[in-house]
Parts: C-alpha cells; sequence; structure tokens
C-alpha cells in the first residue's frame, strides 16, 4: 500500500517487525522500522526509531520516537535546527525506552536546554524554597502562625535528611505520606493536619511559579482525629483547687484566665503599659486574631493587680517567667504543660507524659479523665458563667474577644457599661475559704 508524499510523510512499506526501541540509526532509509497509521483509512508508512519530522503549519522539526512498550510517540524539539533536533529526539527516545524517573527526565532536558541554548535552567532545593516561601509570609502573618510554619518547616527538612538539599522536582508524594505517618506516632492528629495542610501550601505554590509540574502534596489526606475529650469549664470549686495548689505566678494567671476570659498566650504577654487601673480596664491586642480588646477589671481582679508588686518600666511584664517562655518559643505550648501538671497536683487529671502517642491517650490539654480541662477551660467558665447571669450573648463574646458572624449579624456594637456589668457578674473565688 503506498500514499502521496510530501514534507512530513513516509514512505510506505510492508510490514517487517521489530524489537521495540531499538537503538538504531534514525535516519530516513537506514535501520528497521515500525508501521503505523498516519491518517484515517489511508497511509501506512515507515517511521523510524528517534525520527524527525515536520507539520506543514510548523518550522520546528517533530521527534518520534518510541516508548518501553513500544507505542509511537511525537513531541516537539521546539528547533528549526536538524541536528539540535536529532539529538533532542535521540534523548526523548532514551528517556523513554528507560523508564526513567521525572527528575532524570528532567535532568536531561535541562541539560539540552542549555547545551542548545547557552541558558541556564531555573532550579531550586527543597531547603531554598521552603526558606524562600517563609521569608515571604514573614510581613503577612502573625508571630504565632510564622512560628509554626518555621517548626513545621525544620521537621519536614529533618527527616528529609540529604534529600532536602535537592531539586525541588525529587519530592514525591511517598515521601509526604512517610512523614504524615511518621508524625501520626509521636503528636496528635491536629498537630499533625497541620503539618500536612502546611506542606499543601507549599508546593501549591511551587506548581504555580513552575517549580514543579505537579504538586506531589495534592493528594496526601489529611489523618482521622481521635476521640478526644471535648472541653468543659471549669465549677468554682475545681477553680479554688487549682488557686490552693498554685504558686503566685499561677495563681495571678489564673485570676487573670478567669476574670478576662483571655488565651494563655495574651496573659502571658501582659506588660504593665497594658494595664489601666484609673480607668479599671486593660487594653491588649491579642495574639490569635489580632483584635484590639479593651476589657474591664473584675472588682476581685482589680484587688489583686493592686497586690502585686508594680514596675516603673510600663514593659515590664506583670508575670516574668510566663512571659519570658513564650517570648522566646513564639507559642504557649510548654506553659499548658505546666498547667496540666498543675491540674494533677490538685487531683483533677492524672499525671501524664507531654507527648500525645498514636493511640491518642498521653498528652497535654484535654484529659480524658477530667473531661478536657485545661487552661483555655478558663474562658469557657467565664463564658458560661455570665450567660447563666443573665448577661446576653452578645456581650458575653464581645467582653472575651469572641469573633462570632452570627452574633454580629444582631448586634453592631456593644456599650462600656454592659461590658462592666457583664464582668461583675463573675463570682469572687477571693472571698471564701479554701
Amino acid at each position: 500500500m503506498r500514499c502521496g508524499g510530501g514534507e512530513g510523510s513516509r514512505t510506505p512499506v510492508l510490514l517487517r517487525p521489530v524489537p521495540p526501541c531499538s537503538r538504531t540509526s534514525a535516519h530516513e532509509g537506514n535501520g528497521p522500522c515500525r508501521i503505523s497509521l498516519d491518517s484515517p483509512g489511508c497511509s501506512y508508512y515507515r517511521s523510524y526509531v528517534a525520527s524527525l519530522t515536520k507539520r506543514p503549519t510548523s518550522k520546528f522539526w517533530v521527534a518520534c520516537f518510541n516508548d518501553r512498550n513500544g507505542r509511537r510517540l511525537k513531541r516537539s524539539t521546539a528547533t528549526s535546527n536538524r541536528k539540535k533536533a536529532q539529538k533532542i529526539a535521540d534523548e526523548f527516545e532514551s528517556a523513554a525506552c528507560r523508564k526513567r524517573t521525572a527528575l532524570q527526565v528532567r535532568r536531561v532536558i535541562t541539560h539540552l536546554h542549555q547545551e542548545i541554548t547557552g541558558e541556564q535552567v531555573s532550579q531550586m532545593s527543597v531547603r531554598q524554597f521552603f526558606n524562600d516561601w517563609i521569608d515571604r509570609k514573614t510581613p503577612e502573618v502573625a508571630e504565632t502562625t510564622l512560628a509554626h510554619y518555621r517548626n513545621a518547616s525544620d521537621k519536614f527538612l529533618g527527616f528529609l535528611g540529604t534529600v532536602a538539599d535537592e531539586d525541588l522536582t525529587e519530592i514525591t508524594r511517598d515521601h509526604i505520606t512517610k512523614f504524615r505517618n511518621l508524625e501520626a506516632k509521636r503528636f496528635a492528629p491536629k498537630t499533625v493536619n497541620h503539618e500536612v495542610k502546611f506542606l499543601r501550601m507549599l508546593f501549591r505554590a511551587a506548581k504555580r511559579d513552575a517549580l514543579v509540574a505537579d504538586d506531589p502534596a495534592e493528594f496526601v489526606d489529611t489523618i482521622r482525629k481521635g476521640d478526644a475529650a471535648a472541653r468543659r469549664p471549669f465549677t468554682v470549686g475545681e477553680i479554688k483547687a487549682v488557686l490552693g495548689v498554685a504558686d503566685p505566678n499561677w495563681r495571678s494567671m489564673v485570676m487573670f484566665g478567669l476574670y478576662t476570659g483571655q488565651r494563655l498566650g495574651d496573659i502571658a504577654a501582659l506588660t504593665w503599659q497594658n494595664i489601666d487601673l484609673e480607668h479599671g480596664e486593660i487594653r491588649l491586642i491579642t495574639r490569635k486574631t489580632r483584635k484590639t480588646l479593651i476589657l474591664p477589671i473584675a472588682a476581685p481582679l482589680q484587688r489583686h493587680i493592686e497586690a502585686m508588686p508594680s514596675s516603673d518600666d510600663p514593659a515590664a511584664p506583670l508575670h516574668p517567667g510566663a512571659f519570658d517562655i513564650v517570648s522566646a518559643q513564639g507559642k504557649s505550648g510548654h506553659l499548658s504543660n505546666q498547667f496540666a501538671d498543675l491540674l494533677a497536683e490538685a487531683g483533677l487529671r492524672e499525671k501524664k507524659k507531654h507527648r500525645t502517642n498514636v493511640d491518642g491517650k498521653n498528652g497535654r490539654g484535654r484529659g480524658s479523665s477530667t473531661g478536657g480541662l485545661s487552661f483555655h477551660c478558663l474562658r469557657h467558665t467565664a463564658v458560661t458563667l455570665m450567660k447563666e447571669a443573665g448577661i446576653p450573648a452578645a456581650v458575653v463574646m464581645e467582653l472575651v474577644g469572641h469573633d462570632s458572624e452570627a452574633m454580629s449579624q444582631h448586634y453592631t456594637h456593644v456599650g462600656a457599661e454592659a461590658l462592666r456589668k457583664a464582668a461583675a457578674s463573675l463570682p469572687d473565688i477571693t472571698m471564701e475559704p479554701m
């Protein structure tokens, strides 16, 4: 069977089988051939291993080559120089026959690009990309979020070892899955899932910047969360039990936690310039949401503050030890561990190691034997006590600095007097004997 010629066509011949991917001359008229269908219902033609052709609509040579399964493939060489195009075609065929990895193929193409054009192809190591990404994020996120990014980055790079200094394209889904599974044996599901989401963000950015062709983290799933006990509020008796075993530093922070409803990290970061005793107010910017709060000081807390040793330096912290920990670590995890030990000393939870294992039985914070008591529960306690005293929900949410979209649909402003009434509704835990 024969068909017409022309540029890009082949001279038809009879079928003569050859082993796939034979390394023979790629020039027309030499070596073994394969038979392929050129156009519907028309031409069978002879196509050579790593041969060249041209399309009528393009000036570039097209490489024709076989893969390791004998399939005939065509790829543009993006060059009109026949000699250079033939070299590219040979490399295409070699890579396809040897079942090279994506990284090996990338190196082949990079080498060819540099040899043909004289231009260097931009490459980036895993470590360099991670560091550059975090640097770009520094002015965009809160310090606590940045600390999380750095911690997750250090852990993943440490897991990779020497691979961290290889090209970014060498990271596969298998790397990320193994890292996730290893972390799941050492940390709580919430921590592991945060790290998986961090890696998703990074590799999504790498794909957007054309540094990787495929996102290796895209289909790595988060892990199932364990059956952690839900947080619950303290009873007044439990708070007094904690105060009974606390040192002056923790006694003070528990007081601030109950009467302001603020998070542990925000209380640890308080300095004397946040306190306005003349107007009976505490002014702060929350670390998590960057929300500015002006909180009325409840009478029991006011008496406590007035009895505290003050400082002439407005920047001096109210709780120096806790302040130093949060400032150095950028987070309050170590303080949470200390408070868990305090709960154990008060008989409100079992003494446990501060590490969550894969079975979820050990760890800090939400101890199952106490229904999930932690420092954050003081926040829930304040909310519960104020609601029981009849304080409107919107006022309660404003006092503790909780952002509620549902509430914002009904309330636009909560007055200072309403906030003072809410603070005054909290019980005085310092009056009765402990």
